[in-house]
């Protein structure tokens, strides 16, 4: 199916998107979707006859787990509701621990590299055929970006995207500011992953932008796109027409003209570079399906729950890793999660002030995400109401008597443990 140029739908900019001129579909993030009450913005584009795709970023199908069935219910039902020609996820892990490594079940908050080895191949082959199974129309897997490059991998990205298409019959979401991500940060050259890449299972293309400090680049999705990124893109169209490109914004939303500039610089590069389209068939032919070799998933398990734990809970740095780059890794996964939890409760930057972050990243080095950002906001409180995590407290006696009014409005019926015991203490004092 032929998508042509997009934009990644987002509600803070639902007005701009519907006014741009010249979109032919959209993609919306699939986890913020309820399928049966969809965005009245998105309802208007479909009925303008814009195709809309949605957009996973939770399923981990890139861990050791098989994916879990609710969100693959979830992901189905909004390609159903939305009318949907495919569906796309990342190749990536996003969780880790649990009963399988007998440890704390750990969230990432963000997608993380899966190593290039044949373990890790064997198993996300058999969680694809899965997700597939499970999905009303095809599924396409993105390339992500990383900081962070595993030991001892057995093959280049673009010779395990093409195994995986091979073996598989997925198509692909090739993000070409990942691919210079990659450049930057591992060291890749984006020319070799595309000559290695199955160009023609290709179902679109991202484009995003982002920032370099300290000679590291930070996919961020809240800067313009840059010339460099533009230079990959053009490198892919040289040798294949994509169904669709797709600028992606996620934070730091500039007015409406801007968007329109970036989309046409975009469109500029696909019609300057594109090659005759090659003859392609609606789905690659997959090989025979076989399971993960013995021990596949428990090697995987145990080696991602240790990368994991390092990154959010402070052990030590695996074997292999570059304890340097995983630091920058762990403070980008902090400080995400602490934007995150600031968009979740807005009221303790507001309560809080300067002292927001420097106090939510103190709590984040011990504290590895739980079961989600409106629970990791109150536990955030309760810690600095407590005095744990090595914070000294929360200065003044009108800050505290406002956190635990905060925190008794919103923490709803459970049995009081000691830490609750201590907070309803504050506030009744308060």
């Amino acid at each position: 199916m032929e998508l042509g140029i997009g934009i990644g739908w987002r509600p803070e900019i639902a007005d701009a998107v519907e006014g741009l001129a010249g979109v032919d579909w959209v993609e919306a993030v699939a986890e913020n979707l309820c399928p049966g009450h969809l965005p009245e913005s998105l309802v208007r584009l479909r009925q303008r006859g814009v195709t809309v795709v949605p957009h996973g970023v939770s399923l981990g199908l890139g861990g050791a787990d098989r994916p879990d069935p609710a969100r693959l219910d979830h992901l189905a039902a909004c390609a159903r509701a939305l009318s949907a020609p495919l569906v796309t996820e990342h190749i990536a892990f996003v969780r880790a621990g649990g009963e399988r490594t007998a440890s704390p079940r750990l969230e990432a908050g963000h997608l993380l590299p899966v190593p290039r080895t044949r373990d890790a191949l064997d198993v996300l082959c058999e969680n694809v055929r899965i997700a597939q199974d499970a999905l009303p129309v095809p599924l396409a897997l993105e390339n992500i970006a990383a900081l962070i490059n595993w030991p001892d991998e057995d093959m280049t990205e673009g010779q395990f995207l093409a195994e995986l298409v091979e073996r598989t019959g997925v198509r692909l979401l090739i993000d070409v500011a990942n691919l210079r991500t990659n450049h930057v940060n591992r060291g890749e050259d984006p020319a070799k992953a595309l000559a290695e890449l199955p160009v023609e299972a290709i179902a679109y293309v991202h484009v995003a932008g982002g920032v370099q400090k300290d000679g590291v680049w930070h996919d961020t999705h809240a800067h313009p796109v840059g010339p460099e990124v533009l230079d990959v893109l053009a490198g892919l169209v040289s040798r294949v027409s994509p169904p669709g490109v797709l600028l992606e914004r996620d934070d730091a939303f500039p007015p409406q003209s801007e968007l329109a500039g970036e989309l046409a610089a975009i469109r500029d590069v696909v019609r300057a570079g594109a090659p005759p389209a090659p003859a392609r068939s609606t789905r690659a032919s997959a090989s025979a399906a076989h399971a993960p070799r013995t021990g596949a998933r428990q090697r995987l398990a145990l080696a991602q729950t240790a990368l994991l734990s390092a990154l959010v809970a402070g052990t030590p740095v695996p074997y292999g890793f570059d304890g340097a780059r995983l630091r920058v890794q762990a403070r980008a996964l902090a400080a995400k999660r602490a934007d995150i939890v600031a968009k979740v409760a807005p009221e303790l930057p507001g309560i809080l002030g300067d002292g927001y972050r420097p106090a939510f990243l103190a709590y984040a080095r011990s504290r590895p995400l739980g079961d989600g950002y409106r629970r990791d906001a109150l536990d955030f409180v309760e810690s600095l109401l407590a005095g744990e995590n090595g914070t000294d407290g929360v200065p003044g006696a009108e800050t505290r008597r406002r956190l635990a009014r905060w925190w008794k409005e919103r923490s709803g019926a459970r049995p009081p443990g000691r830490t609750t015991r201590f907070l309803r203490g504050l506030v009744r004092a308060a």
